[in-house]
């Protein structure tokens, strides 16, 4: 997507980047970026293991002190805290190395007032085997986890001491010291060619570093998940439980959809057949009589008839446009870009045609938005961008309005997520006050025909 010099690009390609739901997988690649970025991740990774240790022992002491009375009070706060911890290291295992993990916890009960609601709250942490496997991490993630994210950094500090040590050399003989290692090379005696080796030591510890810093984040988001991703029979429930509500908000659009369509039919081209049909019947009872008045009513009729004709087609349009069905999401896409009354800019990148249900849903959707921004946002652009990478159709929608948007507001943000949720899609909000906003879409598909239009 091409902003202009005053819009913030780069902070809406870090949102896009790192958004919560809707952001795509981005597997951990061997570029210069990345090679720099990974020994301070892996820091900011491993200053997490201590409250992690920490937590595990809360966690004990919340379970042991359970039947005095006091872990009904802590435990709920403490599990919050390590989940919270849990979610975080997700996010970063997908942010930073492109490994989804899923949040495998149960739906929380109704919350209850006093006692009888606490015990609830209780049980119901208990029961779910995520809390379990939330303290086997909290445990076990400070040590492998922690040796894996500290290991890049820990290159790079011995590395460098290669070529400080050689520097030091005679102070830290003269001072005694005589047990600093660098590979095999040990700091003793007079400056040598020991004391020579240890800068192409240290320069293969950078390297190394380096080149596997990547890797070694990637292998912390792999063992990550190992122990934070639901289990097979979690996941299942998971499942259904998504589809079971997936499947509940489809029927309940289709019914509001169809109940559309009635109101259109019966208050628009119901109405105006109807009194087509009345001028054509008192055209044919003053036909004889009075034929100017005949030709008056029939001239009616014509009129009526290319008013039915053009609602009958915005409404056909309103259910499929044909555009989209001809030409594709990307055409489609781009005329309601040149329909709006404000500038947008569209790129598209789709190597062919998706499947029909993806196509009208990621269409409409781009159309609420693009509704939104227009009625909303106070705008003076708009753009969109639409990409297929790694079996998932991602959208973007940023305009330069002021911001603001809260889909609890009623803006029609839940109407789109909604649409997209029965394709297991997700979306992604970043909208301050001031703007501006950049909502992410992204719907896991896959290509049904190759490349058939200009999009």
């Amino acid at each position: 997507m091409t902003y202009p010099p005053d819009r913030p690009g780069r902070a809406a390609a870090r949102f896009a980047r790192l958004a919560r739901v809707a952001r795509p997988t981005r597997l951990a690649r061997l570029d210069p970026r990345e090679t720099l970025l990974a020994p301070v991740r892996g820091l900011v990774l491993f200053a997490q293991k201590i409250p992690e240790a920490v937590l595990f022992v809360l966690t004990v002491v919340s379970v042991v002190y359970l039947g005095l009375g006091l872990g009904v009070l802590l435990l709920p706060l403490v599990v919050g805290v390590v989940r919270s911890t849990a979610n975080r290291s997700r996010r970063l295992a997908h942010a930073w190395s492109g490994v989804r993990i899923a949040e495998p916890y149960r739906p929380r009960p109704q919350p209850r007032p006093g006692l009888v609601g606490r015990l609830r709250t209780c049980a119901w942490i208990l029961t779910d085997p995520a809390t379990w496997r939330d303290a086997l991490w909290t445990i076990a993630d400070p040590v492998v986890g922690g040796v894996l994210a500290l290991l890049p950094a820990a290159l790079l500090i011995y590395g460098a001491e290669g070529f400080v040590v050689p520097l030091l050399w005679d102070d830290l003989t003269s001072a005694g010291y005589h047990d600093h290692y660098l590979g095999l090379v040990r700091v003793e005696g007079e400056r040598g060619a020991a004391a020579w080796l240890m800068p192409p030591l240290g320069l293969a510890c950078i390297v190394l570093g380096l080149v596997s810093g990547p890797r070694l984040l990637r292998l912390h988001a792999l063992f990550t998940r190992v122990l934070l991703a639901p289990t097979p029979g979690a996941a299942l429930t998971s499942r259904v439980r998504h589809l079971t509500e997936t499947r509940a908000v489809a029927v309940d659009a289709q019914a509001a959809e169809l109940r559309r369509i009635e109101r259109d039919l019966h208050d628009g081209a119901q109405a105006r057949l109807v009194a087509m049909g009345m001028s054509l019947d008192a055209a044919e009872h003053v036909v004889e009589t009075d034929p100017a008045a005949a030709r008056a009513l029939l001239a009616e009729a014509r009129q009526s008839s290319s008013k039915i004709l053009d609602e009958l087609r915005d409404l056909v349009r309103g259910i499929h446009p044909p555009v989209l069905a001809d030409r594709g999401l990307g055409d489609a896409v781009r005329a309601l870009g040149m329909d709006s009354p404000m500038p947008v800019e569209v790129e598209v990148d789709l190597p062919g045609r998706l499947a029909p249900p993806v196509e009208s849903a990621a269409y409409f959707a781009v159309s609420e938005l693009l509704t939104n921004v227009v009625k909303h946002a106070r705008a003076d652009r708009a753009w969109i961008d639409i990409r297929y990478d790694r079996d998932a159709l991602r959208i973007t929608v940023s305009d330069d309005g002021r911001g603001g948007a809260d889909p609890r507001a009623g803006t029609g943000l839940h109407g789109v997520e909604s649409r997209i949720a029965a394709f297991d899609g997700v979306l992604a909000l970043n909208s301050p006050v001031g703007g501006p906003t950049l909502v992410t879409l992204e719907l896991p598909c896959a290509l049904s025909s190759p490349k058939t239009s200009s999009c």
